[in-house]
C-alpha cells in the first residue's frame, strides 16, 4: 500500500508537472474589459494592461471595448501607450450593441488591429469644446484639422477607403455599422465572439513599434485583467450623477460644521466628498458658473433660519441650487452620458429645501415658546418665605431659592408666608406678602 501510495503521489507530480510546461508553451492573451467614458481611470487601466503585457510576454492585449467617447486628453495618452507598445494591443468593439462613439473610434483605429461583433458600432468623432459646446467656426476648422492630421497615421496603411471614413467621422459625426467598417477596411474582422475572433487572429502579421509581429492565437490562454479597486472607485466618481450627489451631501456636511463647530465627523465626510466630487469636476465637461448658484443657495438656506422669511428664502434657495446644477452638468452641447438626471437633480433639491424647511419649522416654534429662563420667568410668581424677611431673607420660586427683601408697604413677612415677586434685581428679588 505505501509503496502504491508514492507511486500515485509521484504520478500526480508528474502530470501536474507536465501541466505547468504545457501551460508556459500555450501563447497568453490578455483581456481587458474597456467598459464607460473615456477618462483618466480609463487610461490608467489600459495603461496597467499592457505594462502586465509586456512583463508577461504575452501574445497579445485584447481591449473588449464599449464607450460611448470620453475626453480627448485621456485618449491622446492611451493613444500614445498603444503605439508604443512592444506586445500587439487588438481593439474588439463588443458584445452586441457596443458602440466605439467619438473618442472610442479613435481609440478604435490606434489598435495594431481591430474587429467588432456583428452589431456594433463605430464613429461620430466630431470636435467639440471641453464643456462639450459647439466651437466657433475658426477653432472649429483648427481642431477638426488638427485631429485628423493625428488620425491619419494610424489609418494610411488601410487605404484611402478607410482614411476617407474616418475623415467623415470627424467631419460630419458619421458613424457606420461593422460590415460598412469592414468594407472600408478601417477593421480587420467582424467577430460574433472572443473565441471566433482568436481563431480569425491565428497567422496574422502586425506592425507594432518593434517591428513585424505575427500572431499565434491559436489554443491561447485567455487571462482578464481586472480594473483595481482604486480604477473603480475614480471610474465611478467621474459619473456626473455620483459627482452631483458628492457635491451636495459635502457641501451640507461641512455646513453643518461650520454652523456646530466641534463635531469632527460632518467636517471630515464634508471634506472627502468634496474632494471627490472636484476630482470628478476636473474630468467631466463642466460649465463652472454653475456653482455661483449652488454656492448661492445654500446661502440662501442659511439666511431663512435666521431671518423671519417664513420660507422665502428657501424656496428661492431650492430653485437656485436646482438651476445651479442644470448649468453646471446639462450646459447645451454636453454629450447625454456626461449629463446629470434631472429628476435626481429636482429631487435632490426639494429634498434639501424640505430639511431646511423643518430646521426653520423648528426655529419659528421655538420662538413663540414662552421664555422659560431669566428674570421675565420669575416676575409675577408665587413663593414661599423660608426665613423672616426684614431687610433681606430667602424665598423660594418653584424650585429655586432667591435672596429677596420685603417690599416697603408689605409689612413683616414671616417664615412660611406666601409672597409675590414684584422687581427683579439680578439675582436679588423683591417680593410683597400676599
Amino acid at each position: 500500500m505505501k509503496i502504491l501510495r508514492s507511486l500515485l503521489v509521484l504520478g500526480a507530480m508528474l502530470v501536474g508537472a507536465a501541466t505547468a510546461r504545457a501551460q508556459a508553451n500555450q501563447p497568453l492573451i490578455l483581456v481587458l474589459n474597456a467598459t464607460g467614458p473615456i477618462t483618466p481611470p480609463m487610461a490608467e487601466y489600459i495603461g496597467r494592461g499592457i505594462e502586465v503585457a509586456e512583463q508577461r510576454g504575452a501574445e497579445a492585449l485584447l481591449i473588449t471595448l464599449d464607450t460611448p467617447g470620453g475626453d480627448t486628453k485621456s485618449l491622446s495618452n492611451i493613444i500614445q501607450m498603444i503605439r508604443a507598445s512592444r506586445v500587439p494591443v487588438v481593439v474588439y468593439v463588443a458584445p452586441n450593441g457596443a458602440m466605439a462613439g467619438s473618442a472610442g473610434a479613435l481609440l478604435t483605429m490606434a489598435g495594431h488591429a481591430a474587429a467588432m461583433a456583428p452589431e456594433a458600432v463605430i464613429g461620430a468623432s466630431s470636435v467639440v469644446g471641453t464643456g462639450g459646446q459647439e466651437l466657433g467656426p475658426t477653432i472649429k476648422a483648427k481642431e477638426t484639422e488638427i485631429l485628423k492630421a493625428s488620425v491619419r497615421p494610424l489609418v494610411e496603411r488601410r487605404g484611402d477607403k478607410a482614411t476617407q471614413l474616418a475623415e467623415d467621422m470627424i467631419d460630419h459625426a458619421k458613424a457606420v455599422s461593422a460590415s460598412e467598417a469592414l468594407e472600408a477596411k478601417l477593421i480587420d474582422w467582424i467577430a460574433p465572439s472572443q473565441a471566433d475572433l482568436l481563431k480569425q487572429m491565428d497567422g496574422t502579421t502586425v506592425d507594432i513599434a518593434a517591428g513585424p509581429r505575427t500572431l499565434h492565437t491559436s489554443g491561447a490562454l485567455i487571462e482578464t485583467v481586472e480594473m483595481s479597486l482604486i480604477e473603480q472607485l475614480l471610474l465611478i466618481v467621474t459619473d456626473p450623477n455620483i459627482v452631483f450627489i458628492l457635491l451636495s451631501l459635502g457641501v451640507l456636511a461641512l455646513q453643518v460644521e461650520l454652523t456646530h463647530p466641534g463635531t469632527w465627523v460632518p467636517g471630515f465626510i464634508g471634506v472627502t466628498c468634496l474632494a471627490l466630487a472636484i476630482y470628478g469636476l476636473g474630468v467631466l465637461p463642466v460649465n463652472w458658473f454653475g456653482l455661483v448658484f449652488i454656492v448661492t443657495a445654500f446661502v440662501l438656506f442659511v439666511l431663512d433660519i435666521k431671518a423671519p422669511t417664513h420660507g422665502a428664502l428657501t424656496a428661492a434657495g431650492v430653485a437656485s441650487f436646482i438651476v445651479g446644477a442644470l448649468i453646471l452638468f446639462n450646459s447645451p452641447g454636453v454629450p447625454q452620458f456626461e449629463r446629470v438626471s434631472v429628476p435626481l437633480v429636482v429631487g435632490v433639491g426639494v429634498g434639501i429645501g424640505l430639511m431646511f424647511g423643518g430646521i426653520l419649522t423648528y426655529a419659528l416654534r421655538a420662538q413663540r415658546l414662552p421664555i422659560q429662563m431669566g428674570k421675565e420667568t420669575v416676575l409675577g410668581k408665587i413663593g414661599i418665605a423660608r426665613s423672616n424677611i426684614g431687610i433681606t431673607g430667602q424665598v423660594q420660586v418653584e424650585s429655586e431659592l432667591w435672596t429677596a427683601e420685603a417690599a416697603e408697604d408689605s409689612g413683616l413677612i414671616s417664615k412660611g408666608d406666601r409672597v409675590k415677586v414684584i422687581e427683579v434685581h439680578g439675582v436679588h428679588l423683591k417680593v410683597r406678602k400676599t
